[in-house]
């Protein structure tokens, strides 16, 4: 999946984005808008983690 298609299933996968980083809120799963800069600039300020960790994570979540 590209980022582009990250943007429009956005919707659809912010459950499964909930679940697997349930320290992220609705409101700002809502900002990131599918964004995925901006969604690992999150998980990095939520769970403490390196740019590249949180790139590592997103990577992982979108393959799976």
């Amino acid at each position: 999946m590209n980022s582009d298609e990250l943007k429009g299933k956005w919707n659809q996968l912010k459950g499964s984005a909930k679940a697997q980083w349930g320290k992220l809120t609705d409101d700002e799963l809502t900002e990131i808008e599918g964004n995925q800069d901006k969604l690992v600039g999150k998980i990095q300020e939520k769970y403490g983690v390196a740019r590249e960790e949180a790139e590592k994570q997103v990577e992982n979540w979108r393959a799976a």
